[in-house]
């Protein structure tokens, strides 16, 4: 499967107009990657062992990074979805305080779980799912991936879930767990429709997703925003679906999957005649091209978690269970 070879590189649309962007069919095998070195055996991707050094590695690299507002000392162990907002973030936050980050606190992991697919060619991935120090009670849910034997382990998705709502994976006499193919149509929705239907469902509204903080409620908050004295707000949502971007998913014991996906938001705000756009603060402005006139447009990049339910096992509707979302550009006009 093609990948952004920058670790961080994100295509970007024109933001110089506020507009949809035409999608790209992406083009994947039954297996729900490309197979390449001529690759066909079914393997586990990485043996626990190798999981665990992989996070540790990345801990160990996100602290540095955090600690000194520098992206450059993850840059290695970061990619996709949450490549492009940690680079954003690490950004916004040495423009306010170049000596580094005043307030930071090493992230520490705890009660760490590994689910590890078997799965044919490039990429493999797997994921991580620990309790932390900070994120409340939350369980941090980190997919791994790499493209060869000897690229390094990045994690592409980061994802915060409740207590007790990370569900149980169907696995193997050996404990390996299975790997949803991308255009599986066993399930309500494959994986790789989800992100697409998702930003439909945010612009129409619709019957896919179950009600929650990260679609119904997120849809009405946005609906009460869009129009308040001296100031207009539009919306326009699209999926991120290629390369280090592309959705991963494993299958459930019920017959489900749980699917990671990316998206991307933008935000354009438009001051009344004779008003302006209200100061959207240091870390917006780290990250703004052009003068803030009359108009802020923000461009924000999601990643998401998500429980689709097995083709045909009553409710067909998709649960949102995380969402971490991202400031990574903005343009004034």
């Amino acid at each position: 499967m093609s990948r952004y070879r920058g670790p961080r590189r994100l295509r970007r649309l024109d933001r110089s107009v506020l507009m949809a962007a035409s999608l790209t069919a992406v083009s994947v095998t039954a297996s729900g990657c490309v197979v390449v070195h001529g690759e066909r055996k079914v393997l586990p991707a990485t043996s626990k062992d190798e999981a665990a050094t992989a996070l540790a590695e990345f801990t160990t690299a996100y602290n540095k990074a955090d600690e000194a507002y520098d992206s450059s000392l993850d840059a290695d162990h970061v990619t996709g979805p949450l490549g492009a907002i940690d680079e954003a973030r690490l950004k916004a936050g040495r423009a306010s305080n170049p000596g580094g980050n005043p307030a930071h606190s090493p992230l520490k992991f705890s009660d760490v779980r590994y689910t590890i697919p078997k799965k044919a060619g490039w990429p493999r991935w797997f994921l991580a799912d620990a309790g932390a120090n900070k994120g409340s009670a939350a369980r941090w849910l980190m997919v791994f991936t790499r493209d060869s034997l000897t690229e390094r382990w990045q994690v592409s998705y980061l994802t915060l879930v409740a207590p007790g709502k990370v569900p149980e994976f169907k696995k193997d006499a050996d404990g390996w767990a299975e790997a949803v193919p991308a255009n599986s149509t066993g399930l309500a929705v494959a994986p790789g429709d989800l992100g697409t239907d998702y930003a439909t469902y945010l612009q129409q509204g619709g019957t896919k997703f179950a009600a929650g903080s990260h679609t119904s409620t997120w849809r009405e908050q946005r609906e009460k925003n869009k129009s308040k004295p001296g100031l207009a707000r539009q919306y326009i949502d699209e999926p991120l679906s290629q390369g280090d971007f592309a959705p991963v998913a494993l299958r459930t014991a019920d017959g489900g999957a749980l699917v990671f996906f990316a998206t991307r938001h933008f935000e354009k705000q438009t001051a009344a005649a004779g008003t302006s756009v209200p100061a959207p603060g240091k870390d917006v402005d780290a990250l703004t091209t052009g003068e803030i006139k009359q108009s802020l447009t923000l461009e924000f990049v999601s990643n998401e978690v998500a429980l689709a339910p097995k083709a045909g096992s009553g409710d067909q509707r998709v649960t949102v269970l995380g969402r971490i979302q991202g400031l990574t550009a903005a343009k004034g006009g």
